[in-house]
């Protein structure tokens, strides 16, 4: 299969080639040149590492064994063989993206990634290393850490905002072990991070390097794809509970920042899937709600800390994989990203605005109402949910109040409440006290809620990497890897 890019100024390259290259020379993501034909129905009839394997053998067919590489990903790895179970909590459903080895969504793409890596590498016969470059908001850095420690032929350099992750989510990160694997606090923003990285890959595109560089956020659609299974997963789960019959629409209320996690859910409707409403749920930096709203993408504004750290994003990039599939206007979208990079904004046509609010609706919800929801939603449903997932949450509850659409409506969970305890702690009504391991204990001890085994064990891990740069330093550190 041939994916080309988002801008369309760079060669098409098998799949394979896409998931080593991560990003796409001209700058842009990569696509497939034509989605493939799926039959849905008879995935979901599949377990779940069946459905996993059905479609990433779809996107990525350059990559062979895939049965036995979903196996390896996978087995033994999360807290249940479901992976990611869809729970009933009140008038919505949950879906515990949760359960893997950092409690965190990403597991499910990132426990992927390094088997379709070490397997496309193969499959082209590249022998140059490869050195995976990734920024983080917080979840993504210890779940590619996790993914990538030891494994053959691949090092791992992750990028964090110094000051700007949660205090369990740094000591995850910081006291990973791995001979491969480098982590760096920068000053500045996620945003900063990520620019940086992916001037990192523009410095280095024709500099003759003695290792290939890759990466593992979401731009790599080799991290994209194994996110669609869990929408399948969701779907199927909803069969088997009695709560819709086959070919009944679904909606899902997504926590985003990046728009990765929001744009599987859209590659699983492109696929069949019968996917109602996909409700894009903001912190207060609410930069995809305007745009979903007005059509004006401007990340002119200040970014806010907030208690969902992961959504502290004010560029989105997978937003530009969308408007590709939604125009097939690789100059547009050329036009709109280098309007964003020199102007700090664009704004779409009125007909691609339309295209975009058919599917999509979006909100924001800020800390103070989060913390008013998880303590509702502890309360009257006896779920405890962290600071993301209660923004999720709150804008279903406004979509519906809004719209009075009455389709079932699924909310993600994208995080352990106890990789924010203090806040949780907060909003259900406890005084924090300690340190963030004294608050795990003490959010326990309200709610009997189990903590995550690979929680529970970071106290006594010793911090491995403590380097801080400034951001227009980060070149220099990776050369110097």
């Amino acid at each position: 299969m041939q994916y080309h890019s988002t801008r369309g100024l760079s060669p098409e390259v098998d799949s394979a080639q896409a998931v080593l290259n991560g990003l796409a020379p001209d700058g842009g993501l990569y696509l497939p040149c034509t989605l493939p034909a799926f039959a849905w129905k008879a995935c979901i009839q599949k377990d779940t590492l069946g459905m996993a394997e059905k479609i990433l053998s779809a996107f990525l067919p350059d990559i062979p064994d895939m049965g036995a590489l979903v196996k390896k990903a996978y087995t033994g790895k999360f807290e249940t063989e479901a992976l990611t179970p869809t729970v009933p909590a009140g008038r919505f459903h949950v879906l515990e993206l949760f359960r893997g080895p950092t409690a965190a969504f990403k597991d499910v793409a990132l426990s992927m990634l390094p088997q379709l890596m070490t397997a496309a590498k193969a499959a082209k016969n590249d022998t140059k290393d490869i050195l995976i470059l990734t920024a983080t908001s917080g979840d993504t850095g210890k779940a590619a850490l996790e993914g990538f420690q030891d494994v053959p032929g691949i090092r791992i350099c992750v990028f964090y905002p110094h000051g700007g992750v949660s205090d369990v989510q740094r000591r995850q990160m910081v006291s990973q072990e791995g001979s491969n694997v480098t982590v760096c606090a920068v000053r500045g923003n996620f945003d900063d991070a990520q620019t940086g990285v992916k001037n990192i890959f523009t410095a280095c595109r024709d500099k003759e390097l003695p290792v290939r560089l890759s990466s593992a956020n979401s731009i790599n659609i080799g991290r994209l794809v194994p996110q669609i299974t869990y929408y399948f997963k969701a779907y199927r789960d909803l069969l088997d509970a009695g709560r819709i019959t086959l070919g009944d629409e679904v909606n899902f209320s997504v926590p985003t920042g990046n728009f990765g996690d929001i744009l599987a859910g859209y590659l699983a409707k492109m696929l069949g899937l019968p996917v109602g409403k996909l409700i894009c749920a903001s912190n207060a930096n609410n930069v995809l709600t305007d745009f979903i709203r007005t059509g004006v993408y401007d990340r002119r504004r200040e970014l806010h800390k907030t208690d969902s750290p992961s959504m502290d994003i004010l560029v989105s990039s997978n937003l530009e994989r969308l408007l590709y599939l939604m125009s097939g206007d690789s100059a547009l979208v050329a036009k709109l990203m280098n309007q964003l990079n020199t102007q700090g904004y664009y704004q779409v046509p009125e007909a691609l605005l339309e295209e975009i609010q058919k599917q999509f609706w979006a909100f924001w919800c800020d800390d103070s109402k989060g913390a008013e929801t998880i303590a509702r939603v502890w309360k009257e449903n006896g779920y405890l949910c962290d600071t993301h997932t209660a923004s999720g949450w709150a804008v279903a509850e406004d979509y519906v109040n809004q719209t009075g659409d009455t389709r079932p409506m699924v909310v993600l969970s994208t995080a352990s409440p106890y990789k924010f305890p203090a806040a949780v702690l907060a909003a259900i009504g406890e005084t924090a006290k300690g340190d963030e391991f004294d608050q795990l204990e003490q959010l326990h001890g309200a709610t009997c809620v189990p903590i995550p085994k690979n929680l529970a064990a970071l106290r006594t891990k010793p911090e491995l990497h403590k380097g801080v740069i400034d951001k227009d330093e980060m070149l220099d550190y990776v050369l110097a890897l």
